[in-house]
């Protein structure tokens, strides 16, 4: 059995995103619960050398936008990186949950070999569509997401495995 380019790469992306978006929405409830002014939590940061929560949630879903497009032979569309609390975040995580899901099979599909020029630390880096998405894109995604996850759990509030990963029928 194989599995398509568009099956490895676009239900990953709706699933997490929409994990994420249940993750911020909990967050934003145990502010409100509890008194904490949100932008602790959206500025916060596991170490000082690392992203805020915002910039996470904006990192994952540039990359899952972006990947999606560019499998598909597209150019991202723009996504302002100006989000400031948890209502903001919940909207762009909506509307790259849009995004991708308005990509189609057809349209990523056949994209194994495409090549995909990024720049990595300055310098342009090409890859074949397999390899930015098994080897560049989907292990950046996964890590902010989980870093943005971690971020809330280290900051008290309740999440779970459960939560990263989401329901199994999804």
């Amino acid at each position: 059995m194989t599995i398509s380019m568009y099956q490895a790469a676009i239900p990953v992306f709706r699933k997490m995103l929409t994990n994420l978006k249940a993750i911020l929405e909990k967050a934003a409830a145990h502010a409100q619960a509890k008194k904490i002014d949100e932008s602790a939590l959206v500025n916060a940061r596991l170490f000082p050398d690392m992203f805020t929560l915002t910039r996470q949630v904006q990192i994952a879903t540039s990359f899952a936008v972006g990947t999606g497009a560019r499998l598909a032979g597209m150019e991202p569309p723009a996504f302002e990186d100006n989000e400031q609390n948890f209502v903001e975040l919940i909207t762009r995580v909506d509307r790259a949950l849009d995004y991708v899901a308005s990509l189609s099979a057809t349209q990523i599909d056949g994209s194994e070999a495409r090549e995909i020029v990024r720049p990595i630390r300055g310098e342009p880096h090409r890859f074949t569509g397999m390899n930015y998405l098994l080897h560049f894109a989907l292990p950046n995604f996964y890590f902010h997401v989980t870093t943005a996850y971690a971020i809330l759990r280290h900051n008290g509030v309740e999440l779970g495995k459960a939560d990263f990963i989401g329901g199994l029928d999804q």
